[in-house]
């Protein structure tokens, strides 16, 4: 019952992972499955026949075919349709025989079938039911390249109806191994249309098939050029304004997914204005990170929604030149003072604050008090001195002694020990906890995650600006890291060429600017995470990774035997 046919497959070359998705279509071994079965439903169902064909670059390389015998009476209307009986399938193997031969045969390959999702839904429950691991890997769908490709030129998309239309070698009989065959027949009239829209690659195929009846599908033709590299793309519109503004490891692969899957609210608007895409081809992902945050911090592409984020950025200021120090949110470093930031936003920065304050009783007044500063006669002490949780100079009752000790744990937190403070919050949390007072534990824990990804940004960026100017390699790329900047970047041993968009001015305060953060954190993230396997000469010091400078949080929140 059991039937291969092969045409010199042995001594092919093993198939390519398809991880690399830029694999070109005539190098992709497809495997066609069609399956009999003897009603629909998956789960009490079953197979009575399994036809499957195994082509590469149009040529058939072997076939599969085989009679199941499904342990159950088959129905007369299947009888009818298909033409399989009891009688005929009571000899055939049962499914869980069967099944270790057909995954042999399928192997690496892509699967492919019309209206695939039912074939590959049967063989994943038999798979389960014979306690096997289920059938994986890249499958396209016939039924959906048909509607996207043919669906004007046909009455409908079934088998039999494009096999007629397009007058198929092959033609459908409700048989597995005949609809297997058409349906190979099928796929590679599919994969000739498909090249109109500049499909060449397995993945556009596979994209092409998860469009159906996206309505912007026809500008598909724009990416026909795009290479499959790293790089950064924009979509342009009517006036040739930049509409948006994306980093890509593989530029063709992400854009064309635009297209497909991604169901962004943003995304269906941008694509109906969209007239052109243009890119640029970057050495690596980390430079093309560089380049686009860039972009759009110069242009403020409209559907960048982080276009806008770098006016939102803010500072924790602790006042230290004051007479009474206290802390604020402000938009812009001063030239006295101590800086954390920019944070990404003021939510972040008053948790910061608040982390702090919760930690050591720093004023939480906002009363002018310089060097001379006299309390007024009978001057209320304010609500947090009641409540024990600060000091309170402009009443006059602080001790100045205990107040300087509270700024310099504060003063010592912005500047990247954040010991003191992390201690007492750690503390607070779980004795919150512990008495069950957990909505005021949670509020201690988000104050204190906030200050520790607050300093954790501040040491990277910190690490980065020590280093000054670096020469810092990975595998075959190369990086010339200046103060937080980008300046070049190389690989393979290319000739280095001029970045397109050039970097910022160097930052001449202590306090990196608004402007600059995102590229410096995206250059010292790169830096700390492969800290342990990067080349690196610099002319200052250098200090990745930071390890455990940055206390833990899910390590904080277990308290020591």
């Amino acid at each position: 019952m059991l039937a291969m046919t092969s045409r010199s497959i042995i001594g092919l070359p093993h198939q390519r992972s398809f991880d690399d998705l830029g694999t070109p279509l005539h190098d992709v071994t497809f495997c066609i499955i069609d399956l009999e079965t003897t009603g629909g439903d998956r789960n009490n169902d079953m197979i009575t026949e399994i036809g499957a064909v195994k082509v590469r670059g149009g040529e058939c390389l072997g076939t599969f075919q085989t009679l199941v015998n499904p342990g159950r009476a088959i129905p007369p209307q299947i009888t009818v349709l298909t033409g399989l009986s009891d009688v005929l399938v009571s000899g055939a193997p049962r499914i869980e025989a069967v099944l270790a031969t057909l995954i042999d045969f399928v192997g690496d390959s892509v699967i492919v079938g019309h209206n695939v999702g039912f074939d590959v839904g049967f063989l994943r429950a038999a798979c389960t039911r014979a306690e096997r691991p289920p059938l994986a890997g890249t499958i396209v769908d016939t039924v959906a390249l048909a509607r996207r490709l043919v669906r004007d030129e046909v009455p409908n998309c079934k088998l039999g109806t494009l096999a007629s239309r397009f007058r198929l070698d092959h033609q459908p009989s409700h048989r597995a191994l005949d609809d297997a065959l058409a349906t190979a027949d099928l796929l590679h009239l599919l994969i000739e249309r498909a090249a109109g829209l500049g499909v060449v690659g397995l993945d556009d195929l596979v994209v092409l098939s998860k469009l159906a009846g996206h309505p912007q599908a026809g500008k598909l033709r724009m990416t026909a050029d795009l290479p499959r590299t790293p790089g950064v793309y924009m979509f342009r519109g009517h006036r040739d304004e930049i509409l948006y503004v994306g980093k890509a490891t593989n530029l063709r692969q992400r854009v064309r997914s635009y297209f497909g899957s991604d169901d962004r609210r943003k995304i269906g608007p941008m694509l109906r204005e969209t007239q052109s895409v243009a890119h640029l081809d970057l050495p690596d992902a980390l430079t093309a990170e560089v380049i686009e945050s860039r972009m759009i911090s110069r242009l403020l592409p409209r559907y960048n929604r982080a276009g806008t984020r770098a006016d939102k950025y803010c500072y924790v200021k602790l006042d230290v030149d004051s007479a009474w120090p206290r802390l604020s949110v402000v938009k812009n470093p001063s030239a006295k003072g101590l800086h954390l930031g920019p944070l990404p936003s003021r939510t972040m920065a008053h948790l910061v604050v608040e982390a702090i304050q919760t930690a050591v009783p720093l004023r939480r007044c906002t009363v002018r008090m310089g060097r001379g500063y006299t309390p007024p006669e009978g001057a209320p002490v304010c609500s947090a001195a009641q409540l024990g949780v600060a000091l309170c100079p402009c009443s006059g009752t602080a001790d100045p002694t205990a107040y300087a000790s509270a700024v310099d744990a504060a003063a010592q937190a912005l500047a990247g020990d954040p010991r003191v403070v992390v201690d007492r919050l750690r503390d607070r949390m779980l004795d919150l906890a512990d008495a069950q007072r957990f909505e005021e534990a949670a509020a201690t824990r988000d104050r204190l995650s906030a200050l520790l990804g607050a300093v954790r940004r501040h040491l990277l960026v910190d690490a980065l600006r020590t280093a000054e100017r670096a020469e810092v390699s990975f595998g075959d790329s190369t990086w010339i890291i200046d103060r937080g900047r980008l300046l070049d970047a190389t690989r393979g041993g290319a000739i280095g060429r001029a970045l397109p968009i050039p970097p910022p001015d160097v930052c001449a305060t202590d306090v990196l600017s608004r402007e600059q953060i995102d590229e410096a954190l995206c250059l010292a993230r790169f830096c700390d995470k492969r800290a342990d396997r990067l080349v690196v000469r610099c002319s200052g010091t250098w200090n990745f990774p930071i390890g455990d400078r940055v206390p833990d949080l899910a390590a904080l929140s277990v308290r020591a035997a």
